[in-house]
């Protein structure tokens, strides 16, 4: 009898994976180091049992493999709240803009033109960036070379201009436009369409939410799988030889199979040891690969009052702690849900204080954008995913400068017979859960053509 597939991991990716090589006529095993499924998405509930998204949540156009896999799996969407004004606060000065597509902040005639040419420069340049090989771009070493700060300053010139790609990038990111390199950031926005598309609700990357939470994906993809998938078995080695390879347990039970698809996040898949060692050009790009910083927070409310006053419960602001906000209340419309994140270096520094000092700090801030009745929240929820063992932070790996010219083609490379899939190794919505399931079914045909 041939050994399994192993597949380390249990996101998205990983039952993407297994799910697409038993469709396939092969066996597989998944190895879990969580006593759950998901990886970076993770189900919650509020007191009165309402499901909460303590994780990635979001699909919307252009995401098919998405719509698609949720309605084999018998799964229903519906849409963000986008009804009613969202609350701008940039440069001191607060507005509200309308919540549809291509609408622009309020801003004074010489910040709005700048805002409105460096969008266009960067959207443009962006396009130009080869999804498959972002480093065959004619300007990649000199894009590659400068962080996503230094573009903005050399193609903004209004506080307020860079103030809103700043934000932009923590929003995407949940990094600072001083952590990862340019080119990246225009990878990034090509990849998932373009910027405009990353950070809109209509028509936009965060269109629609699925009924009961994203982690029923998951859930029934493992249904599906049953024992095969295996949880609480953290893979700590993986041995290969030319007969195949083993994977090694934290308890020390190893694991024999043919091939391994490792779909970890890339800090993570650099801490497993290997025998024989990883190339140093493979190692190299792990070291290179940081997660962004975010917690991930809730205020739940009787009723989403701020609809009643024409407001759609989102807010973006260059001050923070709590810079975006969404409404995530359920279908049914109650009760009110206010859902914010404290990212980048909010996230770094916050994590750091107690829980009921970041309560404090985030309601302050929803107080800010949505008035005295935001104060007083029946329930308050968060997720550090900085301090999730094994995730390390969200929403996904960024590059920094240097790596994509130095060391991209070693992102999806196989190593003899270790192979790499997640989220960060999609040409198309990288670091979405779009991107991680059409990574994990990818590697899975390319493995089961090896058989």
């Amino acid at each position: 009898m041939t050994d399994p597939v192993l597949v380390v991991g249990a996101g998205l990716s990983g039952l993407a994976a297994a799910r697409r090589l038993v469709a396939l006529g092969h066996e597989v095993v998944v190895l879990e180091a969580r006593e759950r499924v998901g990886g970076r998405t993770e189900g919650g509930t509020t007191a009165d049992g309402t499901p909460v998204e303590l994780g990635g949540q979001w699909i919307g156009p252009t995401q098919n493999r998405m719509y698609e896999l949720v309605a084999e799996l018998g799964l229903e969407t519906f849409p963000t709240w986008n009804e009613g004004e969202l609350v701008v606060q940039l440069g001191g000065k607060a507005s509200r803009m309308a919540s549809h597509r291509g609408a622009v902040p309020k801003l004074n005639p010489f910040a709005l033109a700048d805002l409105v040419q460096g969008l266009a420069r960067f959207t443009r340049l962006a396009s130009q960036v080869p999804l498959e090989r972002p480093w065959e771009h004619p300007k990649a070493r000199w894009l590659d070379g400068q962080t996503f700060e230094t573009w903005v300053r050399r193609n903004l010139r209004t506080p307020t201009g860079r103030a809103y790609f700043r934000v932009a990038c923590e929003a995407v990111f949940s990094a600072e436009t001083t952590d990862l390199s340019a080119l990246h950031a225009l990878f990034y926005a090509h990849s998932g369409t373009d910027l405009e598309t990353l950070l809109s609700v209509d028509r936009g990357a965060q269109q629609d939410r699925i009924v009961g939470g994203s982690i029923r994906i998951s859930e029934a993809m493992a249904a599906e799988l049953g024992p095969r998938v295996r949880l609480g078995s953290a893979v700590r080695r993986i041995e290969q030889d030319d007969h195949g390879v083993r994977a090694v347990l934290a308890g020390g039970e190893v694991v024999p199979g043919s091939h391994v698809i490792v779909t970890l996040p890339p800090t993570l898949a650099g801490r497993i040891d290997h025998s024989p060692a990883l190339p140093s050009w493979r190692d190299q790009l792990t070291q290179r690969l940081p997660a962004g910083s975010v917690i991930k927070l809730y205020a739940i409310y009787p009723e989403p009052f701020w609809r009643a006053r024409g407001l759609n419960g989102q807010a973006a602001s260059d001050e923070g702690p709590v810079k975006v906000t969404f409404d995530n209340s359920p279908p049914a419309g109650t009760p009110g849900v206010l859902m914010g994140f404290m990212e980048a270096n909010d996230g770094r520094r916050w994590a750091r204080a107690t829980p009921e000092e970041r309560r404090e700090a985030a309601i302050g801030c929803f107080v800010r954008y949505f008035g005295p009745e935001a104060a007083s929240p029946i329930e308050y929820l968060e997720r550090d995913w900085m301090a999730e063992e094994f995730s390390r932070g969200c929403y996904g790996a960024h590059l920094t400068p240097g790596v994509w010219t130095a060391y991209g083609e070693a992102l999806r490379a196989p190593v003899g017979r270790v192979h790499w899939a997640g989220a960060e190794c999609s040409p198309v919505w990288n670091g979405y859960m779009e991107g991680a399931v059409r990574s994990g079914e990818a590697t899975a045909a390319a493995v089961a053509a090896l058989r």
